[in-house]
């Protein structure tokens, strides 16, 4: 379980990285820019702990589809990017992937 609470942690910290990304309008913004460097950082030393114990495939399948489902709230919430039908068509099949890998694999290790 601890584990799976460190790939947390990675996602969230690298979302909030990404999301201070668009804030740091090309790294010209200081405060922006190091919360992407920290957070960056956070999320990959997370990940890299996370890879010792839960295979790096399904580790990095969870970390980029959770991470993109909430870059894409975070969009819509602060920059009123709201995605087309086509696009929330392709956010629930990742979504459909992630729930596939946790409810049914084995090699993902509870």
């Amino acid at each position: 379980m601890k584990n799976w609470l460190i790939l947390l942690l990675a996602i969230v910290s690298e979302t909030i990285a990404t999301s201070a990304l668009k804030a740091s309008e090309g790294f010209t913004r200081l405060w922006p820019s190091v919360i992407v460097v920290i957070g960056y950082g956070v999320a990959f030393y997370c990940m890299s702990l996370t890879i010792k114990v839960i295979p790096v495939g399904i580790a990095y399948a969870i970390w980029s589809g959770v991470g993109i489902l909430l870059i894409t709230l975070v969009g819509v919430v602060l920059y009123k990017q709201v995605p087309d039908a086509p696009a929330i068509l392709g956010l629930l099949l990742i979504l459909s992937g992630i729930v596939v890998i946790q409810v049914f694999s084995k090699t993902a290790s509870h």
